[in-house]
């Protein structure tokens, strides 16, 4: 019998490399219900195709559109409305699964409202856990609900863990479980080999233009700062329950390596694969089996050489920004999210220059102030907006 499936995000690079898993595996699972933001015809492509029972549009004159070339082509499909309906989406007692590829804060509220109620979650919205991990991970435990990594990072991570690991994410203890040291790998993006010099000059274009990766603007500007390996350094911190001392950056031009983990004998595990995140999803999708994923094997006769090197705090400031924050509260990581959300949106914009970024979010880290108690969400959400006021009057002042 098949598994129905929610798609949180279904019209972004991950809700397509889903839809291509599901092509690979229909007979597996059925689309229960997907989410999108403003792109219609993506969505109304979806609809056509996969004939989900729910589809639903987070701006509301674009849910009005979907509504209605969805009833002018008679299409079998309901589109719900209201500010509680992608909670009640995914709550609904059919659905097993719930991808959760949201991008940004946007994705919290759902994807906490998918844990709240015992699904299994396939977690591509690192920002659930870089703003609320520890609130994220107890709702987790005391629903039962299975989170499952999907970016490329953890997910490779969590295939090279013991399943005394896999099985208790978020409170694992890595030691007893014969584990040293995680090693997170990345790119290092499109200007690890540019001059320290020539970063200030670097447009938008450039910075979207990933050597290796076919991703939104959002994270490939992230990915060219680090801060998206930052963002994952902290995602890690939440899942795998690390020290500082049990965690290292590493940049691997290549993007063959996704991750690595090494153990206390001196053994080190390492997932390799090619570039495309139909790998993981297909693994957390079936998991704990293994499924047809659409992606070819690697040639190992064709590869080259790997290579390794460590990251440059000067060139990378926002990774820095990242993994100090990171150790410093949950406070300090939602504003550290939600400074660079803005901040990148300003940069997308041309109203700051790229090196500026940094700028922005550690001029927001100065100013955060603890406000109430951490656990509680709704201090988090007040971080996340206050955050946001201080990065736009930072934007403001760089523009003047």
């Amino acid at each position: 019998m098949s598994k129905q499936l929610v798609i949180l995000g279904a019209t972004g690079s991950i809700g397509s490399s889903t839809l291509k898993v599901i092509r690979e595996n229909p007979q597996s699972f059925s689309l229960f219900g997907v989410t999108g933001g403003k792109n219609l015809a993506t969505m109304l492509d979806i609809c056509r195709e996969f004939s989900p029972q729910y589809a639903l549009m987070a701006d509301e004159a674009s849910n009005h559109k979907l509504r209605e070339a969805i009833k002018a082509e008679s299409l079998k499909v309901e589109v719900p409305s209201g500010d509680k309906a992608i909670a009640e989406l995914v709550k609904a007692s059919e659905v097993e699964l719930v991808m959760a590829a949201i991008v940004g804060a946007a994705g919290l509220l759902p994807t906490l409202a998918a844990v709240e109620a015992g699904k299994t979650v396939l977690l591509a919205n690192k920002e659930a856990l870089v703003m609320s991990g520890a609130i994220f991970m107890e709702a987790a435990r005391k629903s039962g609900a299975q989170v499952l990594p999907v970016d490329s990072e953890h997910n490779a991570i969590f295939q090279c863990m013991p399943e005394q690991v896999q099985q208790q994410l978020g409170y694992c203890d890595l030691s007893n479980a014969g584990v040293s040291k995680i090693l997170l790998t990345g790119s290092g993006g499109p200007f690890r080999y540019n001059d320290l010099d020539s970063l200030s000059s670097v447009t938008p274009a450039q910075a979207c233009a990933h050597p290796n990766w076919s991703m939104g603007q959002k994270i490939s500007v992230d990915s060219a700062t680090m801060m998206n390996k930052g963002l994952e350094y902290i995602e890690a911190k939440r899942l795998f329950n690390t020290q500082p001392n049990q965690i290292d950056v590493i940049i691997h031009p290549q993007s063959i390596i996704h991750s690595m983990v090494q153990y206390c004998d001196g053994s080190v595990l390492a997932q390799m694969g090619q570039p495309d995140m139909a790998t993981p999803i297909a693994h957390v999708m079936a998991y704990p089996q293994r499924q047809v994923s659409g992606v070819e094997a690697l040639d190992f006769f064709s590869i080259g050489e790997l290579s390794f090197m460590p990251p440059d705090y000067a060139k990378y400031p926002c990774l820095k920004l990242a993994i100090d924050a990171c150790y410093d509260s949950q406070t300090a990581t939602t504003c550290l999210n939600a400074a660079n959300e803005v901040a990148v949106e300003a940069f997308l914009a041309e109203r700051i220059k790229f090196t500026q970024i940094a700028e922005v979010v550690a001029t927001c880290l100065d100013k955060q102030s603890y406000m109430g108690a951490e656990t509680e969400l709704s201090v988090l959400l007040e971080v996340d907006q206050r955050a946001r006021m201080h990065a736009d009057a930072a934007v403001k002042r760089i523009c003047a």
